[in-house]
């Protein structure tokens, strides 16, 4: 097998090559990928527990707080204590914060169109499920010997 034919090889050039142009969109609105997604994982009415932002994305948490700083210094983003639970830090969009969400909902959209309209809605539903047993076999395996060899 090469390296080309390994799924992870697939799934990781496929990736670089979505997050090269949806970083080239989100430049245009000072984004980055990463910034957009996670304004799309901040719920715009209620906010969302910062503690939950991070799983949802696959980030480590020292990456998104530095992430969430300079969305906050860009006025982006603000955090606020929960009402009911003072140990809980929700964040919520601004103004410009829900734009930005917007444009990030719309780029992301877009993109999900041409390709469903190029491959064909049946193709693209095969991919979500065979990603979801990918996703899953990798949580389920264990890293030794007898199962990798």
């Amino acid at each position: 097998m090469t390296r080309k034919e390994t799924i992870c090889s697939r799934i990781k050039q496929g990736w670089h090559a979505i997050s090269r142009m949806y970083n080239m969109e989100a430049l245009s609105h000072e984004l980055t990928t990463t910034t957009g997604f996670i304004l799309l994982n901040i719920d715009t009415k209620e906010g969302t527990p910062s503690t939950q932002i991070g799983p949802l994305l696959g980030m480590e948490a020292t990456s998104l707080t530095r992430t969430m700083n300079q969305l906050e210094e860009k006025g982006i983003i603000e955090r606020i204590r929960d009402n009911n639970d003072a140990r809980v830090m929700r964040v919520f969009l601004t103004e410009k914060g829900i734009k930005k969400k917007e444009v990030s909902k719309k780029t992301v959209k877009d993109f999900n169109k041409i390709v469903t309209e190029r491959i064909g809605e049946e193709k693209v539903k095969m991919f979500n499920e065979i990603m979801e047993e990918i996703a899953q076999i990798a949580i389920e395996t264990k890293f030794n010997n007898s199962q990798i060899a």
